[in-house]
């Protein structure tokens, strides 16, 4: 008996129960805040959850300066609730994440003049942000719609990919509210 043959026999039981943990954790991270933005989202589109609804929405975009405030809070509405969707069901998770995150970009552009922790600034965003992003890495994980199927991405391209397409979009958002 060697060294090796001992910790190669001991090391599979623990790597299965990490494998199994990050899975279970990536399943509650995943359905916890997907749902979370999904529901802001629904607030935004149909006034779900004492939600300002749709008219009302649209018009507090127009005052931040989206205009026209229709596409960008029926835009923003959309992102929150079909990224938040995927990512709680874990189903096309890159592009759920890259969703989330595009839309966090321009939450913590537009409230970052508030500053930090100070319940008007940018905290919000920054978590939204940092979950997407990690989803994106991650992958999401064994208990989800994409779990055992061949198109299930994640690891470091597919991360790369997720936020590179949501910085592009929300670029491209913050120049549309700029010169529309």
């Amino acid at each position: 008996m060697t060294v090796e043959s001992t910790l190669g026999r001991t090391a599979v039981p623990a790597t299965r129960n990490r494998a199994l943990s990050t899975d279970i954790g990536l399943l509650i991270l995943r359905v916890v805040f997907g749902l979370l933005i999904a529901a802001h989202g629904s607030q935004k589109l149909f006034g779900w959850f004492d939600g300002p609804g749709l008219t009302d929405n649209n018009a507090a975009f127009e005052q931040m300066g989206f205009n026209p405030g229709n596409f960008f809070g029926t835009l923003a509405g959309l992102s929150e609730f079909t990224g938040g969707l995927l990512l709680a069901l874990g189903a096309l998770s890159p592009l759920g994440a890259a969703i989330v995150l595009g839309t966090a970009i321009v939450i913590i552009n537009t409230t970052f003049s508030g500053g930090l922790l100070t319940g008007e600034g940018y905290e919000m965003g920054l978590h939204f942000a940092a979950v997407a992003a990690t989803l994106a890495f991650t992958g999401p994980g064994r208990f989800s719609v994409d779990g055992n199927r061949g198109w299930a991405r994640g690891g470091l391209v597919w991360g790369l990919i997720a936020v590179a397409v949501a910085v592009v979009a929300a670029v491209l958002t913050l120049i549309f509210k700029a010169v529309l």
